[in-house]
Order: structure tokens, then sequence, then C-alpha cells
């Protein structure tokens, strides 16, 4: 009896052959979410390969190059037209502020990315990263009066646990990290008041950008502009930001909308993980035993979370449902 091709016994292909479509689709999405956090780990030590540009500095080319790259995604396959009447629906005053008051954030967010990992910020904003869904639980709480389970509560405390001991520490508590995992959730609930999807608001957001970044680079720094149009890596380095960006963030959004919500929960939490352990190694940031004290009560409080997805993911398995509400961008 002869034997099957080599390609079939490998792990993912023989797991694929021998699922259903349900089970298919599933893989699939567990697939994208994968790919989508190792992008966001490749963004992040992105401002290193483009030295002796600043943080700063390769956060305008990034903002510049996915505006383009974006535009002429939609343009491509025809879904520009579809986000452009979703904008023309916003006809009250309210609804436009509502739009745009996230925008702040996602400038901020973007810019801290950038610069974080080579000003030695890179571990600060990846814990900002893992207290992130933390930070989400809460403010459904507080905001929509969101039931807490048991487990999200222990959650939540052995977080504040973390953070408080951190803060004696140090006599402080990063900026950094206090930013990401403190704004971030305002930006999403903002975002969900509206009912704009990650791709309109990030169309939006970048579309806001523009004539910021253009200004910057043909009037306050012509020697910058020069500097990467006149040297074909760093054109090409800037270039595939831009693509690496929105490959990341349209990743995440197919995840988002194939896995059950506590799955793609739980996958979200490879982004910070990948963050942290290039901040340590590849970026070279400190890390001080003393912080396993308060950094390992702020993951035990996740590994909580993490447990009361697993359990969410037990209960509702015969019926799951699909997150709806958009991707996290970085």
């Amino acid at each position: 009896m002869s034997k099957p091709p080599l390609i079939s016994r490998l792990p993912f292909i023989s797991i694929w052959a021998d699922s259903d479509a349900q089970q298919r689709t599933a893989l699939k999405g567990v697939v994208l979410a994968i790919v989508s956090n190792l992008l966001f780990g490749v963004l992040y030590f992105y401002s290193s390969l483009l030295q002796p540009l600043t943080g700063t500095q390769v956060f305008i080319w990034r903002m510049l190059s996915m505006w383009v790259v974006l535009v002429g995604f939609l343009a491509i396959t025809g879904r520009l037209s579809f986000h452009i009447n979703r904008l023309r629906e916003l006809s009250s005053f309210k609804q436009w502020l509502l739009l745009l008051l996230p925008t702040p954030i996602f400038f901020s967010q973007l810019w801290l990315f950038m610069w974080a990992p080579v000003n030695d910020q890179g571990v600060q904003v990846a814990m900002g990263y893992f207290l992130f869904p933390l930070m989400m639980v809460v403010f459904g709480f507080i905001f929509f009066g969101e039931r807490l389970s048991r487990l999200q509560w222990l959650a939540v405390l052995f977080a504040m646990l973390g953070i408080g001991l951190e803060m004696l520490r140090t006599q402080s508590v990063s900026w950094a990290t206090l930013w990401v995992c403190g704004t971030y959730p305002i930006y999403y609930i903002l975002r969900r008041l509206q009912g704009i999807t990650a791709m309109t608001g990030m169309l939006v957001d970048l579309s806001l950008f523009l004539p910021i970044a253009i200004g910057y680079l043909v009037i306050a720094a012509p020697g910058n502009f020069m500097f990467v149009t006149g040297s074909g890596l760093y054109f090409m380095l800037v270039a595939s930001l831009g693509v690496i960006s929105v490959l990341a963030l349209k990743t995440n959004i197919d995840a988002s909308q194939i896995l059950p919500v506590n799955v793609f929960g739980m996958m979200s939490y490879l982004e910070p993980l990948v963050l942290f352990v290039l901040a340590i190694t590849v970026l070279g940031d400190s890390f001080e035993t003393s912080m396993l004290y308060s950094y390992g009560f702020i993951w035990l409080g996740i590994m909580f979370l993490i447990a009361h997805g697993i359990q969410q993911i037990r209960a509702n398995r015969r019926s799951p449902k699909p997150w709806q509400k958009g991707a996290r961008v970085s």
C-alpha cells in the first residue's frame, strides 16, 4: 500500500484535509489572527531598521505610506465607494463629532508604537497592550454596565495589584503603559458608539493626517524627504511599511469576523507577547529581576481573563458568535 504524498502528511495540511467546512473556517481564522499579530510584531522593530530616522519621522512616513496603500487597495477591490457612502450617511453634528473625537487617540497610539522601540520604552508599551483587554473589561463595566464574572474580577484585581507594586518599586508608573491601556479603550468605545468599521475609521484618520504628513515632509523637514526618496533602500522600506501595516490590519479584521469573540480575544494576547520578547531581545530594552513581581501579578490577571475566555468558549461552543466590534489597530 503506497504512502500518501509527503505534503499531505504535514501537520497543518493533514488537519485541514481531515476537517469539515466549519473547522476549516475556524482554522483559517486562527491562521489569520497569528499572521496579523506577527505582522504587528514586525512593525514594532521597524523603527530600528529605518535609523537614523527618528521614531516620529518613521511615524510620519508610516501614516503617509499607509494612506497610499489603503486607498489603492480599496480602489482596486472596489470597496472605496462603500466607505465613502458610509461617511455620506453621517448628517448630524453629533455623528461627525463622534467620528472625529477618536482621531487624536489614533494618531498618538501609532506615534507611540513607532517611537517607543527606539527610545527604551518597548517593554512599557508591550505591557500597555497586555493591560488593554483588562481595561476593556473595566470600561465595559463602567460605561455599558456589563456584568463581570468571578474570573474577570480576579483578573482586574491582580492587574491592579501588579500596577500598584510597580508604582511602589519605581515611585511612578510608565506614562507609555498608561497611555496605551488608558486611551485605546476610549478609541474603541467611541468607534462602537458611532458604528464605524475599523477600515472606515482608518480611512478617515489617515485622510485627516495626510496634509500634516505632507506639510511636515515638504516644509518642516525637506531634508528628510530628500533622504528617503533619494535612497532606494529607504524608499522600499517606507513603502513596505505601508504594505505591512495595511496587511496586518486586513488580516486582523478578517480574523475578527471569522473567529468567535473569546477565541479572537485570546489570540490578541499573542501580539503583546511578541512585542515584549522583541523589546528585551532584539531592541535590547532593560528588564530588571524586580519587575517580575509586579509584572507577574499582571500576567496572573491575564491568565484569569484567558480562563474566563475558555469558559465562555465551552459554554457557547454550539452557537459561536463572530466578533462584530472591529479590530485593534497598531
